[in-house]
């Protein structure tokens, strides 16, 4: 045998070793859904028989967490192993760049040998999102699969499944929800108006029972398409080779969930299954439920742990597998920021039962103007019940600016109705919570603390993930102490960032008046000088939050022509904060016209658009339907 002979053969013989050690991964991912509509999280009239079996047989997660609650962001912290708010992707649908060696996790696995598909979503929210895709996957492609590796080569695939999507189950008009759902379900699987509990977030009415059975149903329709893809498994002889991964991008789609800071937005149902070949690989002995902590930080590190790759510095993630497994948490650090148009900012904290909310711009309510979920009839019937006096005191409260802090105990209240921030018995539960979150945060150094606009222009020559660790640049402990304030509605507070207005820090100056927002009205009309005074800052974040709360407050001449001008701004992140915040003032009308340039404009970003459109329908002058936005992405 010829030397070249030799070394070809021993190749293979490699190759299939390799093989036959490494397991094959799948995931399986599905869009919006919470664990309260899956059967095995204890929903009996959920139809997702092959979710339930998986459960039985795997490892059933009750503490698994989405670090943010729209797709995008959250995707980003799959794919990268990296939190969005060190990276800067919690804005969702934003293009910022990530630092050249935060790499797709696949990437690695490729580099060992493995084939990686996805099949076939990416919306992984960074700059230059084709050649990190590129560089990740083999194939990413509606047609993707583990089908098409070499021979006996080990695989990671990904399968993500649209059924249960928000499209699906509020915003597309319910005839196309009847096409594409309710048809495509066998009889059997049809979840009928009747067949369920009405959470108590909506208003229980036989038009809202028509609306949310298109969850039930859509969900049943991604567990019958999840069977599909686990016979194929079988069908191929795979299965005993194959650790699979089960789990919800973030939580439910619909109103108050998705886009929402809470623990109905962040909390996920996700399924490990492991063969009996690779038990060995898993600290799980008994399969059952798992009530450890896990959040999408920790998944990308746990897939190269399985196989036997090394993981970079940058994940920062738990191991939850392997001899290289790490000892859960105490609590996880949960983040909610921008949703297309409606911006927003969200830091969560939880032990799996007790989850502590902070927001930090609390005078947009939980369910804020969002046109994607605007255009949904759900949205509508409750603005229209909330308009009618029918709501119960807890269901008004979804629609009135929010207070700074939350804290819900969800083992015996699951849909957070009662918040137990002023109980007195919850006191020393609490203070743990707010410490920890603290230092979470100033730890991360967190960069979203940063205005949009400032994240924009750091964006042209650095990235928001490096910039952060500049201390000098970014001061970030000295920000905290006057954004941490913000929300606190006290007069006491108000001095501090009255005072902090002074400083030549500009974010620090953002962060005094961003706080001021949120004050009562009483308080505000102390200080009306120095907030008319900061219509004039040279900082455009200050000036325009200063002139929104001038021109609802105060009437202030000067604060209509900076807003109408701030609309009109060709910065993207200015305008958009402008008609956000000329969502929630009383008087709208001076704002008409330039607000409905900005929405036709051709040049305007979808957010602007959308913000436009949002202001636009409150007074009547666009209908709120999806036919309206026929311009703009419905696939989100």
């Amino acid at each position: 045998m010829t030397k070249s002979t030799l070394t070809f053969f021993f190749f293979w013989i490699n190759i299939l070793s390799f093989a036959q050690e490494k397991p094959n991964i799948l995931w399986i991912t599905f869009e919006d859904t919470s664990p309260q509509f899956i059967g095995c999280y204890g929903n009996q009239s959920a139809h997702t028989p092959n979710i339930d079996q998986l459960a039985r047989e795997g490892f059933q997660f009750t503490n698994a967490f989405s670090t943010g609650t729209v797709c995008s962001p959250s995707r980003s912290t799959l794919i990268t192993g990296v939190r969005t708010y060190k990276m800067g992707t919690g804005n969702h649908r934003s293009n910022y760049p990530i630092p050249n060696f935060i790499k797709g996790f696949p990437y690695y696995l490729k580099q060992a040998g493995y084939y990686t598909s996805n099949n076939v979503k990416t919306d992984y929210n960074i700059k230059d999102e084709k050649a990190f895709i590129k560089e990740a996957w083999d194939e990413s492609s509606n047609s993707a699969g583990w089908w098409k590796r070499n021979p006996d080569q080990p695989f990671f695939s990904v399968f993500n499944l649209m059924d249960s999507h928000q499209s699906r189950t509020m915003t597309l008009p319910y005839e196309t929800y009847q096409n594409i759902v309710w048809d495509k379900l066998p009889k059997n699987l049809q979840i009928s108006e009747q067949d369920f509990n009405m959470p108590p977030n909506y208003y229980d009415t036989p038009e809202m029972r028509k609306q949310f059975a298109r969850v039930y149903n859509s969900i049943a329709l991604t567990d019958y398409k999840i069977g599909q893809i686990l016979k194929r498994l079988d069908d191929e002889g795979l299965r005993d080779n194959t650790i699979i991964f089960c789990f919800a991008d973030h939580g439910e789609g619909m109103p108050r969930g998705k886009t929402n800071g809470i623990n109905y937005g962040y909390q996920i149902p996700m399924i490990a299954w492991f063969p009996e070949k690779y038990k060995d690989l898993s600290p799980w002995k008994k399969v059952g439920l798992v009530k450890e902590l896990v959040n999408f930080e920790d998944l990308a590190p746990t897939m190269l742990a399985l196989a036997g790759v090394d993981i970079p510095d940058h994940m920062k993630g738990r191991v939850l597998v392997t001899k290289k497994r790490e000892t859960p948490p105490e609590f996880i650090e949960l983040s909610n920021d921008r949703s297309d148009n409606g911006i927003d900012m969200t830091r969560s904290i939880t032990d799996g039962r007790f989850i502590y909310n902070r927001n930090y711009l609390p005078f947009m309510p939980e369910l804020r103007y969002i046109r994607y979920m605007e255009i949904g009839d759900i949205k509508q019937l409750m603005r229209e019940d909330f308009h009618k006096n029918n709501l119960s005191q807890f269901q008004k409260r979804l629609f009135e600016p929010r207070v700074a802090e939350t804290f819900y105990d969800t083992s015996t209240d699951p849909w957070e109705t009662k918040n137990l921030i002023d109980d007195p018995g919850f006191q020393n539960k609490i203070t743990p919570f707010k410490k920890a979150l603290d230092s979470s945060i100033l730890a991360a150094r967190d960069v979203l603390f940063l205005p949009e606009y400032e994240i924009d222009k750091i964006s042209e020559k650095a990235t928001p993930y490096e910039y952060r660790l500049d201390k000098i640049k970014y001061p970030f402990s000295k920000i905290y102490a006057i954004a941490s304030l913000s929300g606190i509605r006290d007069n006491s507070v108000a001095k501090k960032q009255i005072k902090a207005l002074k400083s030549a820090n500009d974010i620090i100056r953002y962060w005094a008046i961003t706080g001021l927002k949120s004050q009562n009205e009483k308080t505000l009309f102390q200080y009306k000088n120095v907030i008319i005074n900061a219509i004039t800052d040279n900082y455009p974040p200050v000036a325009l939050t200063a002139a929104s709360i001038a021109y609802d407050l105060f009437k202030d001449p000067a604060a209509k022509e900076a807003l109408i001008n701030f609309c009109k701004d060709p910065n993207d992140y200015l305008s958009l904060m402008a008609i956000n915040y000329l969502l929630y003032i009383s008087d709208k009308t001076p704002f008409i016209e330039v607000v409905k340039q900005q929405a036709s404009s051709d040049t305007r970003t979808y957010n602007v658009k959308a913000a436009g459109l949002d202001f636009l329908g409150i007074l009547g002058l666009v209908p709120n339907t999806y036919d309206y936005r026929s311009s703009l992405n419905p696939n989100k």
